[in-house]
C-alpha cells in the first residue's frame, strides 16, 4: 500500500505566480459533509497547464461521495476563474486519507483524526 503525501502541484514549478490565488480560491470550496476546504483536505492532487488548458487531478473523500459531481464542477469553475483557461478535472484512482492533508493547513482540533 502506498503511503499518501500532501499534493505537489506541477503548476507551482511552471507557473508559480498562480499558487497563492489557487490556494485562496480553492480554500473557499468546502466539502459539505466534513466541513473542511478542498485545500485543507488535500483533495486537489495536481494542477498543470499543458497546451493552453489546465488539467486538474483530484480525489474525493469517499468513492461515492454524494457531492462529488458538484465538487468537481466547483473545482473546474474556480480554476477557470483564477487562471482564465479551459479546465478539465479528472478523478485520481487514489483513495483519500488524512495523510493527504498538508501539515501546514491541517487543523488538529477538528476531531476526526489524530
Amino acid at each position: 500500500m502506498t503511503e499518501h503525501q500532501p499534493a505537489i502541484w506541477e503548476i507551482d514549478q511552471t507557473h508559480p505566480h498562480y499558487h497563492e490565488d489557487l490556494v485562496i480560491g480553492l480554500s473557499g470550496l468546502v466539502d459539505r459533509e466534513i466541513g473542511l476546504s478542498f485545500i485543507e483536505l488535500g483533495l486537489i492532487r495536481n494542477i498543470q497547464i499543458e497546451d493552453g488548458k489546465v488539467n486538474v487531478t483530484m480525489v474525493l473523500t469517499t468513492p461515492f461521495c454524494p457531492y462529488g459531481p458538484e465538487m468537481i464542477s466547483d473545482t473546474q469553475a474556480m480554476i477557470e476563474r483564477i487562471i482564465g483557461l479551459p479546465t478539465t478535472v479528472e478523478l485520481s484512482s487514489e483513495f483519500w486519507s488524512p495523510a493527504m492533508m498538508d501539515e501546514d493547513l491541517r487543523d488538529s482540533d477538528w476531531g476526526l483524526f489524530p
